[in-house]
C-alpha cells in the first residue's frame, strides 16, 4: 500500500461494521487515523468489534449516538455504502459539513496497484469477473495477478492492505451506492455497462440522481485515461461525454460504428476479429455485451487474443448470474438469483433458444411487470410465481397468453411445481425479477436455497 498522510492523525467515524467496515477500519488504523466505529446492531458479542477495540478503536453499538457530533470534531465519516443518506448519523455529519465518503475512496487512494472500475445496472459482476480472469491470465506470465474487488464481495481495503503490489491490477466493481460516496477516484479505465430506470430508486429517489452517481466513475479521470461507454444508450452516452475528460471508446450489441461490437460470427474491435461467438460459453446477448467490455478493458491494458480466448471459451458464469446448475428431468437448470429487477430478468429470459419454464417472484416494490409480457410470449412456455409479487407476475403471464401458470407461496414450493412441468430439452430458469428481501436476507442466500432444492429433487 502507498503511505499517504490524508488520514494521518484524523478523527474518523466509521459507520457500519460489515466486511467493508471492518476492512477499512484496519486500513485507516494503518494510515494513522484515530477511529470510532458505530453500528446500530448490538456489538457486545461481536468478534470483529472486539478485535478492533484491542487495536484501539472506540466501538459504539446498539444505537446511533448523534450527540457525538456535538461533543467532538470529526474529520470524516466513512459509511457502509448501503446505509442511506437519511440515516441520522449521516444526516448529522452532513449538517456539520463533515465529508461523508465510502470505503473505495479510502482504499483506492492507498493502492499501489493500478486499477480499473466497472459499474452498470446489470452485468457489472460478470464483466468484472471476465476482465479479472483475462488480465490474471496475462499478468501471470509476468509473475503478477489481477484481483476482482469491491461490490463483487471482496473489500478493496483487504487487498490493498495485504496483497496487491505495483505490478498487479485491481478490477473494481462499483455500485451506485459506493460511487455516490466518492470524490476522487481515477481509474486507468472506467466502464459503464448499461444504465436502466427503476433500479435502486428507493435509495436514489430519482433516475437523474442514480445516473449522476454512476457518472462519478469517470468524473475525475483525465485525458490519459480511458472510458468505455455503451454506444446503444445514446442518452446516457451524451451524459458520459460531458462527465469525463478521458478518451471515450464505445461498445455495441449491433452497431459496427462502435469501437467494439458484436459482429455476425465474431466479437469485433474495428476490423479485427477478437473472439468467435460460437466458442463463448456464457449464454445470451447480454453476455456478449459483457464480454465486449471485458475485451475492451483488457485490450487497453495489454492482454492479447490468447488471454481472451482462454477465458471466454471456458467460463460458464458467476454464481447466481445465469449460473448453470445441472440437468433436471432432461432440462438444463440455470440460477439467476441476481435478477433483482425487471431489467435483469429482461436480459436473462431471451438468453435461450429452448422453451423455458420460468420461476420468478420476490419483494413487492410497487412495480407492475407488463414490460415482461412480450418476452413471456416469445420465450416462456410455463411460469411459476411465488412471494409478494406472485399475483402481479401471474397477471403479466396471463396477459402474455401463457396457458400454464402456477402460483405458490415460497421458493421451495416454486421449485417443486416447476420441476413437474419440465420436459427434455427445456430450460428451467430461475430469474426472480424482484429483490429477495421478502423471504431471504440476500440474493445469494436465495440462489443457494434454489440450488439446494434442485439438487434434492435430482437425488430422489
Amino acid at each position: 500500500m502507498k503511505e499517504i498522510d490524508t488520514y494521518t492523525g484524523k478523527n474518523i467515524l466509521v459507520l457500519g461494521l460489515g466486511r467493508s467496515g471492518f476492512a477499512v477500519s484496519k486500513l485507516l488504523l494503518k494510515l494513522g487515523a484515530k477511529l470510532t466505529l458505530n453500528d446500530k446492531a448490538d456489538l457486545a458479542d461481536n468478534a470483529k468489534a472486539a478485535e478492533l477495540e484491542k487495536m484501539g478503536v472506540r466501538v459504539i453499538g446498539g444505537y446511533h449516538p448523534t450527540e457525538i457530533f456535538d461533543e467532538e470534531h470529526f474529520d470524516y465519516l466513512v459509511k457502509n455504502p448501503g446505509i442511506p443518506y437519511e440515516n441520522p448519523m449521516v444526516a448529522k455529519a452532513m449538517a456539520k459539513k463533515i465529508p461523508v465518503i465510502t470505503e473505495p475512496e479510502v482504499a483506492l487512494s492507498t493502492s499501489e496497484a493500478p486499477y480499473v472500475c466497472v459499474t452498470g445496472s446489470n452485468g457489472k459482476t460478470t464483466t468484472v469477473m471476465l476482465t479479472q480472469m483475462i488480465m490474471d491470465h496475462y499478468l501471470q506470465q509476468k509473475g503478477h495477478h489481477a484481483y476482482a474487488v469491491g461490490n463483487i464481495g471482496w473489500p478493496i481495503s483487504e487487498v490493498v492492505l495485504d496483497q496487491a503490489g505495483p505490478d498487479d491490477l485491481l478490477v473494481v466493481e462499483m455500485s451506485s451506492f459506493q460511487l455516490m460516496g466518492v470524490t476522487d477516484i481515477k481509474p486507468k479505465v472506467a466502464a459503464i455497462v448499461d444504465i436502466y430506470n427503476n433500479v435502486h430508486l428507493d435509495y436514489h429517489k430519482t433516475f437523474d440522481n442514480y445516473v449522476d452517481a454512476k457518472l462519478n466513475i469517470g468524473r475525475f479521470q483525465d485525458q490519459n485515461d480511458y472510458f468505455l461507454a455503451n454506444f446503444d444508450q445514446k442518452d446516457i452516452l451524451a451524459k458520459e461525454e460531458k462527465a469525463t475528460k478521458a478518451k471515450i471508446l464505445t461498445f455495441s450489441e449491433e452497431d459496427a460504428n462502435a469501437d467494439f461490437y458484436v459482429g455476425q460470427d465474431y466479437l469485433m474491435h474495428g476490423d479485427e476479429a477478437m473472439m468467435k461467438i460460437a466458442d463463448i460459453k456464457l449464454p445470451g446477448m447480454h453476455n456478449l455485451q459483457n464480454s465486449l467490455v471485458a475485451i475492451g478493458i483488457s485490450t487497453l491494458l495489454g492482454a492479447g487474443k490468447d488471454d481472451i480466448y482462454a477465458v471466454l471459451s471456458t467460463f460458464t458464469g458467476a454464481e447466481h448470474r445465469l449460473q448453470y446448475v445441472t440437468e433436471l428431468n432432461g432440462a438444463k437448470v440455470y440460477n439467476d438469483s441476481k435478477s433483482t429487477n425487471i431489467e435483469a430478468a429482461s436480459v436473462a429470459i431471451p438468453a435461450f433458444k429452448e422453451p423455458e419454464v420460468l420461476l420468478c417472484g420476490g419483494l413487492d416494490r410497487g412495480f407492475v411487470f407488463d414490460d415482461l409480457i412480450d418476452l413471456f410470449k416469445k420465450h416462456v412456455k410455463a411460469i411459476v410465481t411465488y412471494g409478494e409479487t406472485r399475483y402481479l407476475l401471474a397477471d403479466a403471464a396471463r396477459k402474455a397468453g401463457i396457458k400454464t401458470i402456477v402460483v405458490v407461496d415460497n421458493l421451495k414450493a416454486g421449485v417443486d411445481a416447476a420441476a413437474k412441468l419440465l420436459e427434455p430439452g427445456d430450460v428451467f430458469l430461475f430469474s426472480p425479477a424482484c429483490a429477495s428481501w421478502d423471504q431471504f436476507k440476500t440474493f445469494e442466500e436465495r440462489g443457494e436455497k434454489f440450488v439446494k432444492y434442485v439438487q434434492k429433487l435430482k437425488e430422489k
